[in-house]
């Protein structure tokens, strides 16, 4: 019987073992999405990741916070970044171009297409979803989780746990839409805070609210206290470029400045 999983360049790198060669390909293959990424991105930050549903359409409530808090980022200063796909990562994404700011996504390449939304002024797309997901970390200062299935739930916990190995700096991890994570609040605190599998201070960075002031009060004050956030300058002799921004485009007051 033929297999259902769809024939992509990931699904076969994680089947198993393969000659040599194919793996030394694939090695190459993966190094080369690496490269792409940090040179479409090297100059995108400091940025704001947000997570959630591709599901949700214009309309729904968290469509609408998504945009809010898109806007909101753009505000503080920040680059928005998403996936780059539609749902809550466009929400995010128009709100931050409605504000004027700079809008950026990492779109996955997946056996059903997903198609980039329309409000990214710099797209990078990958087979791969650890090299995706590296990226959205990379250059982010801080992370907006707001409601969304397997996949955002992935990104809120491996976020969480780069915080809590220490592979990763601090940074404020926002979880927005209180009514849909109540039962995941009560989870983490009633459950894995009293079987010892986590520490209350594993918690210390994840902040649950709806209040769109509340959550960038959060993401600013905590960034300040983080050091300077490295600022690179496009190189003439490799032919780099910035991502365009408004003149009315606002810059974060990052400590260092």
């Amino acid at each position: 019987m033929p297999s259902l999983l769809p024939r992509n360049h990931e699904h076969i790198f994680l089947r198993g073992p393969r000659s040599r060669l194919s793996e030394l390909a694939r090695v190459l293959r993966i190094s080369r999405e690496f490269i792409r990424g940090f040179r479409a991105l090297h100059f995108v930050g400091p940025c704001v990741t947000v997570f959630g549903s591709a599901r949700f359409r214009e309309g729904n409530r968290y469509y609408d916070m998504g945009v809010q808090i898109g806007k909101a980022i753009a505000n503080a200063g920040f680059t928005t970044m998403t996936g780059g796909g539609p749902g809550i990562m466009e929400a995010a994404n128009r709100g931050a171009k409605l504000a004027a700011g700079r809008s950026v996504g990492c779109n996955i390449i997946l056996p059903e297409e997903q198609q980039p939304n329309p409000y990214l002024d710099k797209m990078v797309e990958f087979e791969y979803f650890f090299v995706r997901k590296v990226m959205l970390v990379k250059y982010s200062v801080a992370f907006v989780v707001l409601p969304g299935g397997f996949g955002t739930m992935d990104e809120l916990f491996e976020t969480a746990t780069l915080i809590q190995t220490g592979k990763i700096q601090a940074f404020p991890v926002i979880v927005m839409g209180t009514d849909y994570y109540r039962t995941l609040r009560t989870f983490l605190t009633n459950t894995m805070i009293a079987a010892g599998t986590i520490s209350r201070a594993d918690l210390d960075d994840i902040i649950f609210t709806d209040d769109i002031d509340e959550a960038i009060t959060a993401i600013t004050s905590r960034v300040k206290a983080q050091p300077p956030y490295a600022q690179p300058k496009p190189s003439r002799i490799l032919a780099e470029k910035s991502v365009p921004c408004p003149d009315t485009c606002p810059r974060p007051d990052m400590p260092g400045d």
